[in-house]
C-alpha cells in the first residue's frame, strides 16, 4: 500500500478505489466541497467516462430544496458547454443543512428532467375530469383569471376567490401581500391535515405554534414518533441529534412503531396510540413530586398568578400557594395510571422522567404530527410535552426547546398592504374559533351544505383528492361547476387533483423559481434564497429575460413559470389602470409606476430587511442581491437563546404603563412586554406575556375543563376496540423518509428506494386472523374499505395496524395525469350516487373527516375492522360511500363549541392566524 494512504484512528485506511493508492495527495488535503471562489467555473472529471479522465466544467449555482419543509441548501451543477443540469449536491454555505442532504435533495434532478412533467399551460376541453386538454398561452390564462377576479371584487364577492396551498414555497410573507392587496380573506392551507393540533398545544403555552429544539447541545432528547428519520426537518435535525449524541446526550423515542429512529434510540417506548399525553403527564408528576423542577423558572415565567386569581381567589396569591396546589392537580397521573392507559411500564416512565430531571435546561423535545395529529384531543400531547420543558426550565435555553419564531428570520417586504376588512366563514367557520388554521379539509362539506361557493379557486402544490381524508368528496366538489366556477391548479407535476382542474399551470420545482426560506432548524436565525438556476446561468452569459418562463423556454424546459412573477402579472391585469387600488402594491420601489420585478422585490428585502447582510456583501464588494445569488443563504444570528428575556429599551418604556398586578407593560393600548422581578422584558406573545400553564383563552372560549395540560382519551382508545370482533386501531400517519407526499411522484430515484406500502401487523394478530406476510387483508372503515398486503412484524403493537400515507398514487389515463413509474392506471367507477370504486392501495380515500373540536385538526387514526377478503375482492380495491362520509362529518361537527366568544368575537385577537384580516373583521 502507498505510504500516502490516509489513516483512520491510528491505522492505515484503504482508499475508496485501488487506483487511488498511487495518487499524490493534493496540497492542503482533500476538500468536502468545491470552494466558493471556484463555483463559477468548477472542473471535475466526468464519472461516466471512467477510467478515462474527461474534464467537465460547471457553474455551481445555489438554490433551496423543495422536497420537504426544512429548506436545505442545494448546489446546481450547470454544464457550461451544454447549459444542462448535471446534478444537485449540498450547499456548504447554508447554515441549516451545512452542505449535507438526504436522498430527496439529489433527486431534484429527476423532477427537473421528468419526461412526463407539465411544460406548458393547459386548459380543459370538455367536461371536468374528462382528461382532454389544449395548450394555451400564459396571456390567455392571465386575462381569463384576471377578468373573473376583477368582476368578483367589483361585485363585492370577495369570499369567492380562494388560494389553497399545500406546500408553500414562500414561507414568509409573499402571498400575504397578494391577499391583502386584493382585499380578500382567501388564503387556505393544508395545516389541519398536518400539524394543527401540535401547533395549538404549543400556542396555548407560548403564543407561538412550532417548537425549535437545540439538539446539538442537549443532554436528553425526547422525540415523539419518527421525527428524526422522516419529519420535515429530517436532515438538519438528524445532523444535530448526532452531534448531541457524540457529546453524550441520550435519545428516547416515543413511537408505537419500531421506526428507524426508535431502533437507534437509547430508549424506545411504544404506547397505545392516543395515550401519549397520559405518559408525558406521568413524567411531569414525577418531576413535581420529586421536586426535580426549576423553581425559579416557574416562578418567573409561568402564569401561576393568573391561575390563582382565576381558579383559587380564596387562597394566598403567592408562588408558594401554587407550589402546594400543583402536586394535587397531577396526583392522578401516576406512573401506574399511565401504564394502564398506555401499556408502557411504570418503571420506564419513572426512569425517563428522572433522566429529564437530570438534563434540566438541556432537555430538547419535539412533536409535530403523529401523536398530536392522530387523535381527538391530540393538541394536549403538545401541551403535556411542553409542560415537561417548562418544569425543567428548558425553554429557549442551550440544549432546550425554543418557540419557533425565535429561530426564524422573517424580513419585511416592500409595500405591505393593510389587512382586508373581510372574514371568510369557509376558512374559519363559527364552529371552530380556536382552529390552527383554516378548516380546509371540510371545504367539500361546507359547499355541500350551501355555506357558499367559489368563483375562482387556485390550488398550489396541493392534492386534496389524494392527500386529504374523504378524497371522493373532493372529486364531487371539483366536478360541480355550480360550486367551483373555475379551478386553476398551479403545480410542477400532474396529480390526482390537477386532473379535475380547468387550468393546469406549470410552476417550477425548487431550482426553477424565486422565494425565501427560513426554518427553525437549530438555535440560530438564517435565511435561504431559492432561485431559478438555469435562468441565473443564462443571465451570467449575458442573456436577459423579462420572465422566468421565457428563460426556461430558452433552456429547453418549456414555459414553466414561477409564482412570484405570476402573481405580479395577474395583479396588474386585475387592476390595469389602478382604480381598484391593487396595482400600486405591485409597482417597483425603485421606479414608481413601473411593474415590480423579482429583482426589485428581493433587492429591496436584502438591502433593508436582513440585518448584517448589506455589511457582509459590502465586505466582498457585492450588492446584497448579488451576494445572495452567489451564496444562496445568510446566517443572520447564531446562538439564539432566551429571547423572551430581551429588555425593553428606553424608547419602549417612555410613556408606557406597568400594571402593578399583572406586570404587563402597555403603551397606546398595545402590550409591549412584562415586568419580572423589576425588569421590563418582551416576554412571550401570550395575553399574560408568560408561559400559560393556565389558558384563560380556553376557559373563556367554552373549554374550562381543558384550561390546564391534561389527558383526553382518544376516539380510538383501546377500550373502544373489540379485538375479538376483528377491530383494530389503524395508524396511518407515519411517513417514508424518501418520499414527499405528492411531489415525489416524479422523482424516479426515490420510488426506486420506496415503493411498497404494506399493512404492519403483529404476529399475535396475524395468527388470530390466519394471515402471513404478503397475504391480503380487507380493512373496513366507517365509510368504505381497502384491500392491502400484510407485513407481519414485531415492530408494531398488538391491536394496531399501521400503513404509511405516502404511496397509492393513481392516474385515469395511460399516457398522462401522472408518472407511470409511480402511479397505477385505474378505472374510476360510480355505481350509484355517492358510491365510488377504484383499484389502488390508498387508504386516505376511505377515511371520513374527523375534526378535533378545539384545534380543528383532522384526527387521522381510524377504528377499523380487519377481515379476509371475499371472492371478488382484489389487491388494491377501494370502495367509498360519500353520503355516509357526510353523516360522519355532521356527527363530529356536533362536538364543536361555536363562537362567539368574549366581546362577540369570532376568534381571540391574540391567537395566531394565517394572514390576519383587520381586527374589525373579528366581531360577529
Amino acid at each position: 500500500m502507498s505510504t500516502n494512504a490516509p489513516t483512520v484512528a491510528g491505522r492505515t485506511a484503504e482508499p475508496l478505489h485501488p487506483a487511488a493508492q498511487g495518487m499524490t495527495p493534493p496540497a492542503g488535503g482533500l476538500q468536502s466541497y468545491p470552494p466558493v471562489a471556484r463555483w463559477d467555473d468548477w472542473e471535475e472529471y466526468d464519472p461516466k467516462a471512467w477510467p478515462r479522465k474527461v474534464p467537465r466544467r460547471y457553474r455551481l449555482i445555489p438554490t433551496i430544496c423543495f422536497n420537504c419543509e426544512a429548506g436545505c441548501g442545494l448546489l446546481a451543477y450547470v454544464d457550461r458547454e451544454t447549459g444542462q443540469l448535471q446534478k444537485f449536491e449540498g450547499n456548504p454555505e447554508h447554515p441549516g443543512s451545512r452542505g449535507r442532504n438526504c436522498a430527496k435533495g439529489p433527486a431534484t434532478l429527476n423532477q427537473v428532467e421528468d419526461p412526463e412533467r407539465i411544460r406548458y399551460p393547459l386548459k380543459r376541453v370538455g367536461k371536468r375530469g374528462g382528461g382532454q386538454w389544449q395548450r394555451v398561452s400564459w396571456h390567455e390564462v392571465l386575462d381569463d383569471l384576471a377578468g373573473r377576479i376583477r368582476k368578483a371584487l367589483q361585485e363585492d364577492r370577495r369570499n369567492e376567490v380562494m388560494y389553497h396551498v399545500g406546500r408553500p414555497g414562500h414561507e414568509l410573507v409573499y402571498h400575504q401581500r397578494i391577499m391583502h392587496a386584493w382585499g380578500i380573506d382567501g388564503h387556505n392551507s393544508h395545516t389541519n391535515v398536518c400539524s394543527a393540533s401540535a401547533r395549538a398545544g404549543y400556542a396555548f403555552w407560548s403564543g407561538l405554534d412550532r417548537p425549535s429544539p437545540d439538539h446539538a447541545h442537549a443532554r436528553f432528547i425526547l422525540l415523539l414518533s419518527s421525527h428524526l428519520e422522516t419529519g420535515h426537518y429530517f436532515n438538519p435535525h438528524a445532523q444535530r441529534i448526532m452531534e448531541g449524541k457524540k457529546r453524550g446526550a441520550k435519545v428516547c423515542a416515543i413511537d408505537t412503531r419500531l421506526s428507524n429512529t426508535a431502533s437507534m434510540a437509547d430508549y424506545w417506548l411504544s404506547p397505545w396510540p392516543g395515550t401519549e399525553a397520559a405518559l408525558l403527564l406521568a413524567m411531569c408528576q414525577i418531576l413535581i413530586t420529586e421536586r426535580l423542577y426549576d423553581r425559579e423558572f416557574l416562578r418567573r415565567w409561568v402564569n401561576w398568578a393568573e391561575y390563582l386569581r382565576e381558579e383559587h381567589p380564596d387562597k394566598p396569591q403567592t408562588f408558594e400557594s401554587f407550589e402546594a396546589i400543583l402536586p394535587t392537580l397531577y396526583a392522578p397521573y401516576t406512573p401506574e395510571f399511565a401504564e394502564r392507559e398506555s401499556g408502557v411500564a411504570a418503571g420506564a416512565i419513572v426512569e425517563i422522567a428522572r433522566e429529564i430531571g437530570r438534563a434540566g435546561s438541556a432537555f430538547a423535545t419535539h412533536v409535530w404530527r403523529n401523536a398530536a395529529a392522530g387523535n381527538l384531543g391530540g393538541w394536549q400531547v403538545a401541551r403535556a410535552l411542553q409542560f415537561l420543558s417548562v418544569l425543567v426550565g428548558a425553554v429557549a435555553t442551550a440544549g432546550g426547546t425554543a418557540p419557533s419564531f425565535y429561530n426564524k428570520a422573517i424580513p419585511a417586504p416592500p409595500l405591505m398592504p393593510p389587512p382586508a376588512k373581510v372574514w371568510s366563514e369557509l376558512l374559519y367557520p363559527q364552529e371552530y374559533p380556536l382552529a390552527f388554521f383554516e378548516m380546509s379539509f371540510l371545504l367539500p362539506h361546507f359547499l355541500r351544505e350551501g355555506r357558499g361557493k367559489l368563483d375562482t379557486y387556485f390550488t398550489r402544490v396541493y392534492n386534496p383528492v389524494w392527500t386529504n381524508p374523504d378524497g371522493f368528496s373532493w372529486v364531487e366538489m371539483l366536478t360541480d361547476e355550480a360550486k367551483i366556477g373555475v379551478h386553476a391548479c398551479l403545480t410542477p407535476i400532474w396529480s390526482e387533483t390537477a386532473w379535475f382542474a380547468d387550468y393546469v399551470l406549470p410552476m417550477g420545482h425548487g431550482p426553477e423559481r424565486h422565494d425565501l426560506m427560513s426554518q427553525e432548524t437549530h438555535a440560530a436565525r438564517w435565511i435561504g434564497f431559492r432561485q431559478p438556476v438555469l435562468r441565473v446561468a443564462l443571465e451570467r452569459e449575458g442573456k436577459r429575460f423579462a420572465t422566468t418562463w421565457e428563460a426556461h423556454a430558452t433552456a429547453g424546459l418549456g414555459e414553466v413559470w414561477e409564482e412570484d412573477e405570476f402573481w405580479i402579472e395577474l395583479s396588474w391585469r386585475i387592476d390595469p389602470d389602478g382604480t381598484l387600488g391593487i396595482r400600486k402594491w405591485f409597482e417597483s420601489p425603485y421606479q414608481p409606476g413601473h411593474k415590480l420585478t423579482v429583482d426589485d422585490f428581493y433587492r429591496w428585502i436584502f438591502e433593508h430587511s436582513v440585518p448584517g447582510l448589506p455589511e457582509a456583501a459590502r465586505r466582498e464588494g457585492l450588492e446584497p442581491l448579488a451576494y445572495m445569488r452567489k451564496y444562496g443563504a445568510f446566517l443572520v444570528e447564531d446562538g439564539v437563546y432566551r429571547t423572551h428575556e430581551k429588555a425593553l429599551g428606553p424608547n419602549d418604556l417612555e410613556g408606557a404603563v406597568i400594571d402593578p398586578g399583572s406586570g404587563l407593560v402597555t403603551k397606546g393600548g398595545a402590550t409591549l412586554g412584562i415586568q419580572v422581578d423589576g425588569q421590563a422584558m418582551v416576554g412571550f406573545p401570550t395575553p399574560s406575556r408568560k408561559l400559560e400553564f393556565f389558558s384563560k383563552t380556553l376557559k373563556d372560549w367554552k373549554w374550562p375543563e381543558l384550561a390546564l395540560p391534561a389527558y383526553i382519551r382518544s376516539h380510538v382508545h383501546w377500550s373502544a376496540i373489540d379485538r375479538s370482533r376483528g377491530e383494530f386501531l389503524l395508524l396511518p400517519t407515519f411517513r417514508l423518509p424518501t418520499l414527499i407526499h405528492t411531489r415525489s411522484g416524479n422523482a424516479k430515484w426515490l420510488y426506486e428506494i420506496s415503493h411498497a406500502n404494506p399493512l404492519w401487523l403483529h404476529p399475535e394478530d396475524a395468527a388470530r386472523l390466519g394471515v402471513a406476510t404478503d397475504d391480503l387483508l380487507k380493512i373496513c372503515t366507517e365509510i368504505g374499505a381497502f384491500v392491502d398486503k400484510v407485513w407481519v412484524t414485531e415492530a408494531i403493537r398488538p391491536g394496531v395496524i399501521a400503513c404509511s400515507h405516502h404511496l397509492g398514487r393513481w392516474r385515469l389515463a395511460e399516457d398522462t395525469g401522472g408518472d407511470r413509474w409511480s402511479t397505477a392506471l385505474v378505472n374510476l367507477e360510480t355505481p350509484g350516487p355517492g358510491q365510488w370504486r377504484l383499484r389502488t392501495v390508498h387508504q386516505n380515500l376511505t377515511f371520513p373527516v374527523q375534526p378535533d373540536p378545539v384545534s380543528g385538526q383532522h384526527c387521522w387514526h381510524q377504528k377499523v375492522r380487519a377481515e379476509r377478503p371475499g371472492p371478488t375482492d382484489r389487491y388494491g380495491d377501494v370502495v367509498v360511500d360519500t353520503n355516509r362520509a357526510h353523516e360522519v362529518y355532521r356527527r363530529w361537527l356536533a362536538m364543536a363549541r361555536p363562537a362567539p366568544g368574549p366581546g362577540n368575537l369570532r376568534r381571540p385577537l391574540w391567537l395566531p392566524r394565517a394572514y390576519k384580516p383587520d381586527a374589525s373583521s373579528y366581531r360577529m
